[in-house]
Order: structure tokens, then C-alpha cells, then sequence
């Protein structure tokens, strides 16, 4: 990656996919709120891919 300075210096990153997991292998009870939203903006996104429809209503109630 670019660092502020002009150069670049290693990092360790990850694509949304591998973020995702890892979030899904977490076995706290405090994880468990973030996992479930996660999943209820998943589903709704899924939803939206089917039906372009409904994103246009959630634009317009935002």
C-alpha cells in the first residue's frame, strides 16, 4: 500500500469475502448482534437483486 510518505510498505489485507468470514468464525456472544444484522442486510440486498423495485422505495423512504 501507498503510505502518507510517498512509499510503499507492506500490509496484510483482505477481500470482503474473507472479511466476512472471519467475522462469521467469531464465537463471542457480544458478535452475535453484528452477525445477525449482517445477515438481515445480506438478505434485504438479495431481495433488492431480485426485485430492482425495492431499492427504488428504500431510496425514496431515506
Amino acid at each position: 500500500m501507498l503510505a502518507a510518505d510517498g512509499e510503499m510498505c507492506l500490509t496484510d489485507v483482505a477481500d470482503t469475502q474473507q472479511l466476512l468470514r472471519f467475522i462469521q468464525s467469531i464465537p463471542s456472544p457480544k458478535a452475535e448482534p453484528f452477525k445477525l444484522w449482517m445477515a438481515q442486510v445480506a438478505a434485504e440486498r438479495l431481495d433488492q437483486m431480485q426485485d430492482p423495485e425495492l431499492s427504488i422505495n428504500q431510496a425514496l423512504m431515506d
